[in-house]
Order: structure tokens, then C-alpha cells, then sequence
């Protein structure tokens, strides 16, 4: 049986689908950028996808790159510097595993993954970083929407 969804990434298909990964860790931030991209790409037409943290991003976004359901994947998320660990590290990672998944599997895999050089968990950081999350998804939205011209301009 086919899925649903089969045909939806394909050019000339009337509706493309989407899919959206966020990770957890501040999700309260995190998830303003999905707010945005349905700004731009109908909610109806983004699948939404949880994941533990940025790490776990990139494999997620090859599986479902390769299904052929989606004509773009965006992922999000925020690194931020823990104490620990280098957040540098984690952020480098998970950006290379996006854009390996993105030349692996020929889909557009956008990055709404940020990590600030001071981020501190206070109200006045975690509302400009809220807002900033929400345009950062309408970038990707739009994005998204020039890709879908541009695959539809060569398959004419």
C-alpha cells in the first residue's frame, strides 16, 4: 500500500509536505520556530517531528529525507554552552550531519539550529531569543517556498 504522503515531495503534486524536527532542550524557545514556518507553509502541510536534543537532529532528518514524503526538512534547535561540554562541538556535528543528509538524499535540509555566543537563562534572553526563533522559522518557510519555485521552474 502507499502512503498517504508518497507522491507529496514530488514536483507537480498539488500539495507538498514538510517535515519539522525540534529538539527538547528549551523547547520553550524552540518550538517559536515552528510558529514561524507555519507562518509561511500551511500547518496542514508540516508533519512535526520531537527529538531529544540537536544531536539526535541529523539522523532523523536523513530518515525522513529519504522516505520521499517531504520536499524539505527543517530541523531546530538551540545550543547552548552547558559548562561541560563544548557547545561548539555538538553545534559543528549536528550542522555537518544536516547537511550530510541533505547531499545523501538530494531533499533540502534547513538548519534552524542556533547557538549564541552568550545565552543566559534569564526572561530578558529567553524573550529575545523566542522572537528571534519565530523569525528564524519564517526564514525557513520561506526558503522552503523558493525551493519548491526552483524545482518546479526545472521540472518545466
Amino acid at each position: 500500500m502507499t502512503h498517504p504522503n508518497a507522491l507529496a515531495g514530488q514536483p507537480g503534486t498539488s500539495a507538498q509536505r514538510y517535515a519539522f524536527i525540534k529538539a527538547r532542550w528549551h523547547s520553550e524557545i524552540v518550538d517559536q520556530a515552528l510558529v514561524g514556518f507555519t507562518q509561511i507553509i500551511p500547518a496542514s502541510q508540516v508533519d512535526v517531528f520531537d527529538v531529544p536534543g540537536a544531536f539526535e537532529m541529523p539522523l532523523l532528518a536523513k530518515k525522513l529525507a529519504a522516505s520521499g514524503q517531504y520536499a524539505a526538512v527543517a530541523a531546530a534547535a538551540l545550543v547552548v554552552d552547558g559548562g561541560i561540554y563544548r557547545h561548539e562541538f555538538v553545534a559543528q556535528a549536528v550542522v555537518n550531519g544536516l547537511m550530510q543528509a541533505g547531499l545523501e538524499t538530494g531533499v533540502p535540509i534547513l538548519s534552524v539550529s542556533l547557538t549564541p555566543h552568550h545565552y543566559h537563562d534569564t526572561p530578558h534572553h529567553r524573550d529575545i531569543f523566542r522572537a528571534h526563533f519565530v523569525e528564524k522559522g519564517r526564514e525557513a518557510g520561506d526558503a522552503a517556498r523558493m525551493l519548491e519555485r526552483t524545482r518546479a521552474d526545472l521540472a518545466a
